[in-house]
């Protein structure tokens, strides 16, 4: 199981990782920021980590 963060201070809200995610891992909040609302179903592909472009996404095995 992963655990997936998004920093909210560098993430433009371009909804990249939103498009790629193959688990439907992330959605957008309120604020127009990424929001990993459903860590739960991360397999570790990485695809979100390769498409934004301000490298605000981390993702940390339990």
């Amino acid at each position: 199981m992963y655990i997936v963060t998004v920093d909210n201070d560098k993430c433009e809200g371009c909804e990249e990782c939103v498009n790629i995610c193959p688990q439907g891992v992330f959605e957008m909040n309120g604020d127009g920021k990424s929001d990993p609302a459903n860590s739960a179903e991360c397999v570790y592909c990485e695809s979100c980590l390769g498409v934004c472009p301000t490298d605000a996404i981390t993702i940390q095995e339990m």
